[in-house]
């Protein structure tokens, strides 16, 4: 599916430059960063980014890539859907595109980037590769590759592991259809087909929180791997301060819609409860804290799947929720068998739990939520809201 956003202002084509970075970006994009990162550098800059489409697998968001793309400069940023962090940027119109290495320009509308111009500015390199089938001649330097397409009719002066010659047989020159900007620690050729795929995300830094395993045990703590804190129910907000440092943002509950199907508390409510939240945004968690007691009473933890509707405002949490006493907190790595994960779909949680009975239906506050309505089902200790793909959107642990 593509999301795009409305145009707020012309931004004439090819009138933008940025910093070519092999192995590491381009422009204000950075391998590895994260998608909501990316998001900031775009709002930021809306006058020169103001034309975005987002896309991705409605169905299996986990199937393919989520793409960013900028069709008025002709490229994209290819985000891993698990990890949802940069693996890969494709400069896919290089005419549409000016990029600039050291003090040297190249792309744009009016700088061909031709194999003689790259090998002037980058230097010489290893002969590339040629895809006979595609038609399409890479060549390779440390995290950067350039696409030259052959023209049918000289096919034969390309061969594999061969130098591309300066000119064709008629005078014309090989001219670049596609940049791609790729980690390059790893030693790996990135360019099209099959050769996009090999793009990984650099590895993140030792002790870096982002994807940090949280380990659940229902009704009882949070067990965050990385720090090695414990958060368990009933704890203060001076406990959790202590623990995970200041929130990202504190705000007073809304009236727990679920209430009305509660036949224990009939009593009229107001738009707000004394509950208040901590929201950790970077570490996709919102603690609910009891208003009189001020202890925790609830957890919820965010999956950040596109084609939710709070797709964007946490970074994924990568929660590990245990359901047999068998299995023990704290040993990070592979979830055991009957583990709940981010990655884990409806079916495969009615096969751990049991069936959740009938779901109660939640809108967002909005009959223009353009992501649709979600299924919020209840269980001992914890809920599920599940998008209608069947995948996870938000867990909410309480003690019941």
């Amino acid at each position: 599916m593509q999301r795009s956003r409305r145009r707020c202002e012309g931004t004439a084509m090819g009138a933008i430059v940025l910093d070519l970075r092999p192995g590491l970006g381009i422009g204000p994009f950075t391998l590895g960063m994260p998608i909501c990162e990316a998001f900031a550098q775009i709002e930021q800059q809306p006058n020169i980014y103001d034309v975005v489409h987002v896309k991705y697998h409605d169905e299996e968001p986990l199937k393919l890539d989520v793409v960013i793309s900028f069709p008025d400069h002709g490229f994209h940023l290819r985000f891993d859907s698990w990890s949802q962090r940069l693996r890969l940027i494709e400069v896919y119109d290089v005419k549409r595109l000016q990029m600039r290495y050291a003090t040297s320009l190249i792309g744009g509308p009016s700088i061909l980037a031709t194999f003689v111009a790259v090998y002037k500015i980058f230097g010489p390199t290893f002969p590339g590769i040629y895809d006979k089938e595609r038609g399409v001649y890479t060549l390779f330097y440390p995290g950067l590759s350039f696409a030259f397409p052959i023209p049918s009719q000289y096919t034969d002066c390309c061969h594999d592991g061969e130098e591309l010659p300066l000119e064709f047989p008629d005078g014309t020159t090989p001219v670049t259809s596609r940049v791609s900007i790729y980690d390059g620690s790893q030693d790996t050729k990135v360019g099209v087909g099959s050769l996009m795929s090999k793009a990984v995300a650099p590895p993140l830094p030792v002790g870096s929180l982002y994807m940090e395993e949280v380990h659940v045990k229902l009704g009882g703590e949070l067990y965050l791997t990385v720090g090695g804190q414990h958060i368990p129910f009933g704890a203060s907000p001076q406990d959790v301060w202590t623990e995970l440092g200041r929130p990202c943002g504190i705000h007073q509950k809304q009236v727990d819609q679920m209430m009305i199907h509660s036949a224990s508390d009939p009593r009229p409510r107001t738009t707000l409860c004394g509950d208040y939240f901590y929201n950790y945004l970077t570490r996709g968690l919102d603690i609910l804290f009891d208003g009189q007691t001020h202890k925790i009473k609830k957890f919820v933890l965010h999956t950040n799947f596109p084609g939710h509707a709070d797709f964007n405002s946490y970074i994924k949490c990568n929660f590990v929720i245990f359901t047999s006493e068998v299995e023990v907190l704290g040993q990070e790595g592979s979830a055991p068998k009957h583990c709940i994960t981010p990655s884990t779909k409806w079916e495969q949680v009615k096969e751990i739990l049991g069936d959740g009975g009938r779901a109660a239906i939640q809108t967002h506050g909005s009959t223009s939520n353009p992501f649709g309505s979600t299924f919020v089902y209840g269980y001992h200790n914890v809920a599920f809201e599940v998008m209608k793909n069947g995948y996870i959107a938000t867990v909410t642990l309480f003690q019941s």
